[in-house]
């Protein structure tokens, strides 16, 4: 679960596709985690992470979010739409208790589903965990009924394996996995 190398300044790195900036999140976003994480949907598929103030998720971030970013040099991203340059949500490669292998995660406000932003951003992240990272695999965990996470984390290359229960938890969930990316990328001989 390692990355290859672990540059002190990646975690400051920006990224970008055809129509996102991608970027850490930092506190300045708060504002966005707060709308994002109380979304009727984002509730009901990903879970109550109990952020009720603005305050709450400054907290968040700095106590989820940053610490994972500080460790290994990824972690969850804030993705910018380039037109309006306006925040419409986060993906990221997170380690997690209970998975040996770190999953890719992801949420959009409302107003930005269905225009295939995510992913185009989840498809971005996925590559740079992998290049510039050296992860083997990634792994993505969605509840049954989240059909749109599901295609999704298909289109991405990844397979349904199992079910999986993780710690502290009672809901079963999906879980997917990468092939091993050596399989993609065989080394030049």
């Amino acid at each position: 679960m390692s990355p290859k190398n672990n540059p002190s300044k990646k975690e400051d790195k920006f990224y970008e596709t055809e129509r996102l900036l991608i970027r850490p999140m930092s506190l300045e976003d708060a504002d966005l985690i707060f709308g994002m994480y109380n979304m009727p949907r984002f509730i009901k598929f990903i879970g109550d992470r109990h952020i009720k103030t603005i305050s709450d998720a400054e907290s968040y971030i700095k106590d989820k979010f940053l610490p994972q970013i500080e460790r290994v040099g990824f972690g969850n991203y804030l993705i910018v739409l380039k037109e309006g340059n306006q925040k419409i949500g986060a993906v990221g490669i997170f380690e997690r208790e209970g998975l040996d292998v770190v999953d890719i995660g992801f949420s959009v406000l409302e107003k930005f589903e269905g225009k295939g932003l995510m992913f185009e951003a989840a498809q971005k992240i996925k590559s740079v965990g992998m290049e510039d990272f050296g992860l083997n695999k990634i792994s993505a965990i969605t509840v049954k009924d989240n059909f749109s996470s599901q295609k999704l984390i298909e289109r991405l290359g990844l397979k349904f394996q199992k079910y999986v229960t993780l710690p502290n938890e009672n809901e079963e969930l999906m879980y997917y996995e990468t092939e091993d990316f050596q399989t993609f990328c065989p080394s030049d001989k």
